[in-house]
């Protein structure tokens, strides 16, 4: 009975120790699990520029999108700079074929068509990229959402930035004749857009003529040679 006793105990011991070595390794795996979570989860995006007045502008970004990197270029191209209920209703048109994008960087292989006239495209190059448009779209109305949020007036809301970068290509493979394995990989991309509140423009005054006399005039012509 005392063997016994004792071995109870000691189990007892040993059963003790483990629990406290199990609940700290427990509690020291949450502290390094929360502490990458404060590191990464939680960083803030980085925008390739900041606007000055970041209270007139609203962003959006998507990275990793698995849409062609040069079409969404030609998008961003040919919408930076325009009103954004304007390009709301460009890129619908262009997901119903009655508008072009104009590619004018990547013109390799890109058919020649009519439409692209209207938009003066080198050499009249120019495709309907559906899926990247409808991509494209969908972030331009997560900035209006944004630009609302923060009380911006959607009418007066321009495009001011619109960045397309390639994104690491998305690497598979394609079988071919003999055994042999051929590449398969896509060009994904990151988007980053910025709309900003302009104010209603300004007629410029007329300037007044400056009279010029005869001596400004031929002070103005005169040159001065050999000078120190």
């Amino acid at each position: 009975m005392k063997g016994h006793s004792k071995f109870s105990s000691s189990h007892q011991v040993f059963g003790f120790c483990s629990c406290i070595a199990s609940g700290f390794l427990h509690s020291y795996s949450q502290f390094v699990f929360l502490k990458q979570v404060s590191n990464y989860s939680f960083k803030m995006v980085r925008y390739s520029v900041e606007p000055e007045v970041p209270e007139k502008v609203s962003k959006s970004r998507g990275s990793h999108l698995r849409i062609h990197f040069k079409h969404c270029r030609e998008i961003a191209h040919v919408t930076k700079g325009m009103k954004v209920n304007k390009a709301l209703k460009y890129l619908d048109d262009v997901l119903n074929y009655k508008a072009i994008v104009p590619f004018v960087k990547f013109t390799g292989g890109i058919g020649h068509k009519g439409m692209a006239k209207q938009l003066k495209a080198p050499g009249n190059a120019g495709r309907w990229p559906v899926k990247a448009t409808a991509v494209y779209k969908d972030l331009l109305l997560n900035a209006v959402a944004n630009a609302e949020t923060k009380g911006l007036d959607i009418d007066n809301c321009i495009i001011d930035h619109a960045q397309c970068n390639k994104a690491p290509a998305g690497r598979r493979r394609t079988y071919r004749a003999h055994g042999r394995i051929g590449k398969y990989a896509s060009q994904p991309a990151h988007i980053e857009l910025m709309l900003k509140e302009v104010s209603d423009a300004v007629e410029k005054a007329e300037d007044k003529p400056v009279k010029i006399t005869k001596k400004m005039a031929a002070k103005r012509r005169f040159v001065k040679v050999g000078a120190a």
